[in-house]
């Protein structure tokens, strides 16, 4: 990795500078170069070929630098439609929290590159190798502490995809990024921090810190239930409909049945389907929560969990944000006492939306591919690794070879 250190990345910059103001002798007119903080995110009406916008002193404003074979090509107004609807692809093609984390890691990076002097474009992946080297030491924009490995994975792969939706793909398998970024796995990678998992006497005992006479504690008792035996995650709990194709930012819906209920959600590993049966009482049963939620909330159409407003008295249209899953989890787990033996502060960071997915790995008394299907894992490593509490003394290799 000599190679990282021996040349100045302000040099650089300031090479590339020259080299480019010799080239351009003889020309009319040349491109302003464009500064970190000047480089706008992916512009869709960019890409699609609108009318660029004028600033406030009525030039056009400079384009984002996203596939500029596209953005140079005029299309046909006949046309107009299917852009609106590829621009619609575009979007769909990735969550808004995946968007919004790609967009915030190429702020960091940008605000990284204009204080070291570097330019941000073309990508160049010594540039990258430091920056990664910045944030694992703490020395990156803003950073008060050492990026962990996930966040710099996640930056990294931030990187490579604003570098490609701008025509200029990210070689990340360049040694000046895979052997740093091999470096700071093995110096800085620690096991993960898994949530606790909610057992079915802790969820009973979170159940009864709702209050069942209000809208909002029946919602929030078919939440946990549906979450639970569903194994669900938050984002495909608030994303149910009440039926199929009602709303057009839905990821699934549900149906209703004599023994239960079949959910049918669009999750990471695509369309797949969710038996949740009844449960062995009214109390604790996830399809009698939901239907009792479902009739008094006077709800029969598109979203299936809402916002409860008027002091606990209206619902509102509006579907719940999946970071309100997690927020119910965490304060009925305190509310309920679970984890009593541990500080607040401590309890607090235990909880969260995945608790209940995990909850129901730890618990179900089943052959291990049941629960694999049922959290819509590929493999059944990853469903291991939901089972927090499950008997890993079961199998006994040492009794088992004679000791």
């Amino acid at each position: 990795m000599a190679s990282l250190v021996d040349q100045n990345p302000k040099k650089r910059a300031q090479g590339r500078s020259a080299r480019s103001q010799q080239t351009s002798q003889g020309v009319d007119q040349t491109e302003p170069a464009h500064s970190a903080d000047e480089l706008p995110d992916i512009d869709l009406d960019v890409l699609f070929n609108e009318e660029p916008q004028e600033n406030a002193a009525g030039k056009a404003a400079i384009p984002s630098p996203s596939v500029p074979a596209i953005s140079s090509l005029r299309l046909p107004t006949n046309l107009d439609a299917l852009a609106d609807r590829a621009r619609d692809y575009v979007e769909a093609a990735s969550s808004a929290n995946t968007r919004r984390a790609y967009a915030s890691d190429w702020k960091h990076f940008a605000g990284w590159c204009r204080r070291q002097g570097v330019e941000i474009l073309p990508p160049d992946p010594q540039v990258v190798g430091l920056y990664i080297t910045a944030c694992a030491s703490g020395r990156a924009v803003g950073d008060k502490k050492p990026n962990s490995v996930s966040t710099i994975e996640r930056r990294l792969s931030s990187l490579t995809w604003n570098y490609a939706q701008r025509g200029q793909p990210l070689d990340r398998k360049d040694r000046h990024i895979a052997t740093v970024m091999a470096g700071i796995r093995n110096k800085h990678a620690s096991p993960p921090r898994q949530k606790e998992a909610l057992l079915p006497e802790d969820l009973i005992a979170m159940l009864e810190t709702l209050d069942r006479g209000t809208l909002r504690g029946l919602r929030d008792r078919a939440m946990l239930l549906l979450g639970f035996a569903g194994g669900l995650r938050r984002s495909e709990v608030v994303g149910l409909d009440c039926g199929r194709d009602q709303t057009e930012h839905g990821r699934g819906w549900i149906e209703i049945l004599d023994k239960g209920l079949l959910v049918t959600l669009r999750g990471k590993t695509g369309w797949r389907e969710v038996e949740v049966g009844r449960g062995s009482s009214d109390a604790t049963c996830p399809v009698v929560a939901l239907q009792t939620w479902l009739k008094f909330a006077r709800v029969a159409h598109g979203p299936l969990f809402r916002r409860v407003t008027g002091q606990g008295k209206t619902v509102g249209a509006q579907r719940l944000n999946d970071q309100e899953v997690s927020r119910l989890v965490k304060r009925a787990a305190l509310a309920a006492g679970v984890r009593g033996d541990l500080s607040e502060s401590e309890r607090a960071k235990l909880f969260a939306g995945h608790s209940l997915r995990a909850g129901l790995a730890s618990s179900a008394e089943v052959d291990e591919r049941y629960v694999q299907k049922q959290l819509g894992h590929t493999s059944a490593e990853m469903t291991r690794k939901y089972q927090r509490r499950r008997d890993r003394f079961r199998v006994n290799l040492t009794k088992a070879s004679g000791l």
